[in-house]
């Protein structure tokens, strides 16, 4: 193995790291749906599993396509960049449509009494919200499609660095090159996505969280629209 070659797989390694600890958008999501939609740990581990797999993975197609056809990097920078605008505007618009969502669920389920009369004019009160299992079949849809809008979300947005940094350094090298480097950059990637998800999601399980119970959806909607925003906006 080369001098360059390795360099670049430690480029890779912490590229990998550094990119997705410093873009909220690449856990964010996962760690407020989890908790909105009470994902079991396995469940929560598998849909980031499969949002990073495709996250990273379309960018190696798009680059290993380049690569084989000798397309020039600024073109292909040009599709990831419009890639890139197309999923935060799509991540604003799930963020802010499961924001309305989640705020109408939580006013609907606001607590309120229910008073009783009993035999002797015994009057008493009891604090009622209506519940998961009260709900209609069209409240739960979100449920169903949530995974599938993040994956979809994930598949679009691209891994900015992968392509002019790595791939196409690695591909003046060897085949050999690029395929090590797109694969320690993917471990490294998904990786610190699952990491940051799972620990932060054991963390937020721990807090005492009944008071704002009934606006978790509402939350995780406004954390998407922000994570959107900040792509789009901010540049994250």
């Amino acid at each position: 193995m080369s001098n360059q070659v390795t360099l670049l797989l430690v480029s890779a390694a912490s590229i990998g790291f550094f990119h997705t600890l410093l873009g909220p958008d690449h856990y964010l999501p996962f760690i407020m749906m989890g908790r909105a939609r009470n994902w079991s740990r396995p469940k929560t581990f598998w849909i980031t599993a499969a949002c990073g797999v495709g996250h990273v993975g379309s960018s190696v197609v798009l680059g290993t396509i380049g690569i084989a056809l000798g397309i020039g990097i600024m073109k292909l920078q040009v599709f990831e960049s419009f890639r890139g605008n197309l999923a935060a505007w799509v991540l604003i618009a799930f963020g802010l449509v499961y924001f309305v969502w989640g705020l109408r669920r939580a006013i609907r389920n606001k607590p309120h009494e229910h008073k009783h009369l009993h035999l002797g004019g015994l009057e008493h009160a009891h604090t009622h919200v209506h519940t998961d299992d009260h709900t209609h079949v069209h409240d739960s849809q979100p449920a169903n499609i949530t995974p599938w809008v993040l994956f979809t979300i994930f598949v679009l947005g691209p891994c900015e660095p992968l392509i002019p940094l790595l791939m196409y350094p690695a591909a003046k090298t060897s085949i050999t090159g690029v395929i090590m480097v797109a694969v320690v950059f993917s471990i490294a990637t998904i990786g610190t996505m699952l990491s940051i998800v799972l620990l932060s999601s054991y963390g937020i399980s721990l807090l005492p969280m009944a008071k704002v119970e009934r606006y978790t959806h509402a939350i995780a909607g406004a954390t998407i629209l922000a994570c959107g925003a900040a792509i789009q906006f901010l540049g994250l």
